[in-house]
């Protein structure tokens, strides 16, 4: 049974439409991958997952998102605030600026576990030094009385990912969790990433651009592109023979050992904004396989593609 469930969600800010009919799930226990270049939806995928769309000034216009099988539409803003890091933990893109600067570590990892678990202080903080162990940070009782600017910028993170265990959930949410990280740090967490799913048993939603990361961690993929879902599928039968050809121009853009020098590909041209997205299959204007139907009707079915599998041409 999925855990998380979005159904033809269509999500929009002001009168401007932002996702059009987004469908996904996750289970427990699975990790799936949501990608696609920046200004394709995936954070306000993420956003409309965690019932955070007020705050940016959205709303769901159409489809529904439930939550271990209730609506999350359904329920008051105390129920979803309970849910929000009690069973459903976040780690924001940004370590940098996802901590508060005058607060010690250990309190604010303290903090999520008194609010939704009811610990005592005493509790709360033997909880905090415990979660720094298993993220692999040494000396986590010092770590944990440590102020944010003391720490790396990979250590923030693993703090950050702490902050998203520490009420329990069942349910993490990464958006682009080792963006601002260098590569070394970026294998450490994605390990980290990967072995909290297997270990504990939870859902993992990864919100990223990283098609390498996608290949090596996750069990599905969603491939969004200007708001909407062009390909979903297990990982490995998609990197096998991707249908859509923007998942294949992705898959194209990683690099691989024994590359000849200028053979690496790139996507020719940007994701247009939502003011000016073209009519028909949004990725046409990028797109080699391209005809004139495409120009004009969108495309249906998974992958959403009028002309899916095959070389380009």
């Amino acid at each position: 049974m999925s855990l998380l469930q979005l159904k033809d969600v269509s999500v929009s800010i002001g009168q401007v439409a932002l996702l059009d009919r987004i469908s996904l799930s996750v289970a427990k226990g699975e990790i799936l991958g949501l990608v696609g270049e920046s200004g394709s939806g995936k954070s306000l995928t993420a956003l409309a997952a965690m019932g955070l769309l007020p705050l940016i000034g959205g709303r769901i216009t159409g489809g529904a998102v439930a939550f271990d099988g209730k609506d999350m539409a359904a329920m008051t803003e105390a129920q979803r605030r309970s849910q929000r890091g009690g069973r459903i933990g976040f780690v924001t893109q940004n370590p940098m600026t996802a901590l508060d600067p005058v607060t010690r570590i250990g309190a604010q990892i303290d903090e999520v576990s008194r609010l939704h678990l009811g610990l005592t202080r005493a509790q709360a903080r033997a909880r905090t030094v415990d979660l720094l162990t298993q993220l692999r940070i040494p000396e986590a009782a010092t770590v944990a009385n440590a102020w944010p600017h003391q720490l790396s910028g990979g250590m923030k993170q693993r703090i950050v990912i702490a902050m998203a265990l520490a009420g329990d959930p069942d349910l993490i949410i990464a958006d682009e969790p080792t963006t601002a990280l260098d590569v070394t740090v970026q294998a450490q967490i994605i390990q980290i990433l990967g072995a909290l799913v297997r270990d504990r048993g939870l859902a993992l939603l990864l919100i990223t651009h990283d098609m390498g990361v996608v290949a090596q961690l996750c069990d599905r993929v969603a491939v969004l592109y200007a708001g909407r879902l062009a390909e979903e599928g297990p990982t490995a039968p998609i990197f096998a023979a991707p249908g859509h050809p923007y998942t294949r121009a992705l898959i194209g853009c990683i690099p691989t050992e024994g590359m000849a020098k200028g053979t690496l590909q790139g996507i020719p041209g940007t994701v247009p904004g939502a003011l000016t997205f073209p009519p028909g299959c949004r990725f046409h204007p990028r797109c080699p396989r391209a005809q004139a139907v495409c120009a004009t009707q969108t495309p249906q079915g998974n992958p959403a593609c009028h002309f899916p599998g095959g070389a380009d041409a």
